[in-house]
């Protein structure tokens, strides 16, 4: 009787399939790193980014954050103010009287000399005197002490931001007015105190003297007839399209149209206001109510999407449950699901608001980059925002705006990040899950 049990050669298959398996295995392990490395580097790009970009804009703004003032002891001569005409005085005489003092080499009756030494001081510190005796008209015969604003160059100078080392003709100040600056210093009349005034001071051409209290009135103004107008209509639109409207080809028309709005570059909606707001309506030029009113348009399509989105994250058995009990449609939307999309819908509106924040080329066109020297009261007073300040200090070939255009910079990204900060913690607070 023959064997025909078969006869096996070779390796085993058993075998040779586990070791198919691990080099598999090893090949998915090797990609899975490879992968997983090239997301920390993007990851670690980024950030660097980040720290680069904000890096430089401290480093290139914290000089605006401190402020040369020189403080000097000015007579209030009765001679130069008439208690008729307060504002008519001689307030230079008096502070290039006060100056004098200080250099008793200088013939300070000669107009030219004068001037040599009187511009230390800021163009705003007469203005500033003047202010004092208006509100004070007391102080005319006495001797007080007032602080003022030093000028530009000389901010400069006291910060180091003029080399001294650098030879006299490729400088802005010569040997002779830095050793001005350096015997009012020795004098102890020269102070560098947190510039409180790059807050509590509108706009001027004068680096030393401007501020961005002008635009941000102006962006609260403008963000506020913003929320105002989208907010509302806003919902009632999500709410109408995601609840009430039927669905058929109309309304996957608007669908569309709304979300192709969303990605619309924001010039275009400046253009629009342009052409419709001051065009055919005639509303004011520069005005935070026409500002607010063109980024609402912007700003509609993103609270659209984002309560949308809320609205559907609501599970179906929460509406079913209201139907259930015998609650009209009106009360299961107001009563029941609006309440519990609410959290989503404040935080659509507050990173729309935030991103409405920062655009810049809508109110270009409306022309809120005007210079404007006094803050606005109100939402037809013509004012700047923040980002258009931004703009115009960036434009500026002064070399103190350069600074002062980086602190702007910071400034409005603590707002943008302090309106995203408050998106994350009304969601966590408010969020409900299922």
């Amino acid at each position: 009787m023959t064997d025909t049990t078969p006869e096996t050669s070779g390796p085993n298959p058993s075998h040779s399939t586990t070791e198919m398996v691990r080099q598999s295995l090893a090949r998915r392990n090797r990609k899975q790193v490879v992968l997983q490395g090239f997301g920390v580097a993007a990851i670690a790009f980024a950030l660097s980014m980040l720290v680069i970009l904000v890096g430089s804009l401290v480093t290139s703004g914290y000089p605006a954050l401190t402020q040369t003032h020189v403080a000097l002891e000015v007579f209030v001569d009765p001679e130069e103010v008439d208690p008729d005409n307060l504002p008519g005085g001689g307030y230079d005489e008096m502070l290039a009287a006060s100056l004098g003092s200080y250099f008793p080499d200088v013939d300070m009756s000669d107009r030219a000399s004068a001037r040599t030494v009187t511009k230390i001081l800021s163009n705003g510190a007469q203005l500033q005197l003047r202010e004092q005796v208006i509100e004070t008209p007391s102080l005319i015969g006495e001797t007080i002490t007032i602080t003022v604003p030093a000028a530009d160059n000389y901010d400069q100078l006291n910060k180091g931001l003029i080399q001294r080392a650098t030879p006299e003709e490729n400088r802005r100040l010569n040997d002779a007015e830095i050793a001005r600056f350096d015997t009012l210093d020795a004098a102890g009349a020269i102070s560098t105190p947190l510039n409180t005034a790059l807050i509590t001071s509108a706009d001027s051409r004068f680096p030393e003297l401007a501020g961005l209290k002008g635009a941000i009135i102006g962006s609260f103004w403008a963000l506020l007839t913003c929320f105002l107008i989208s907010f509302p209509i806003g919902i009632g639109a999500a709410i109408y399209l995601e609840e009430f409207a039927p669905k058929n080809r109309l309304s996957d028309i608007i669908e569309i149209n709304i979300n192709n709005l969303a990605a619309v570059p924001s010039v275009v909606f400046g253009l629009l206001a342009l052409a419709v707001f001051l065009g055919w309506f005639g509303m004011p030029r520069s005005a935070p109510l026409v500002g607010g009113m063109t980024l609402a348009l912007m700003t509609l399509p993103t609270i659209i999407i984002a309560t949308r989105a809320a609205l559907k994250a609501v599970p179906p058995s929460i509406r079913e449950a209201a139907l259930g009990v015998g609650a009209s449609k009106q009360q299961v939307v107001f009563h029941h699901v609006l309440p519990l999309a609410m959290p989503g819908i404040l935080t659509g509106t507050i990173i729309g608001l935030a991103q409405a924040l920062g655009e810049t080329a809508p109110l270009l066109l409306i022309g809120m980059n005007a210079f404007i020297t006094s803050a606005p009261t109100g939402p037809f007073d013509s004012a700047t925002a923040l980002p258009t300040q931004i703009f115009i200090w960036a434009d500026s070939p002064e070399r103190g705006f350069v600074s002062r255009t980086s602190a702007a910079i910071l400034v409005l990204l603590t707002f943008l990040i302090t309106m995203n900060a408050i998106a994350i913690y009304l969601r966590q607070k408010f969020e409900r899950k299922w």
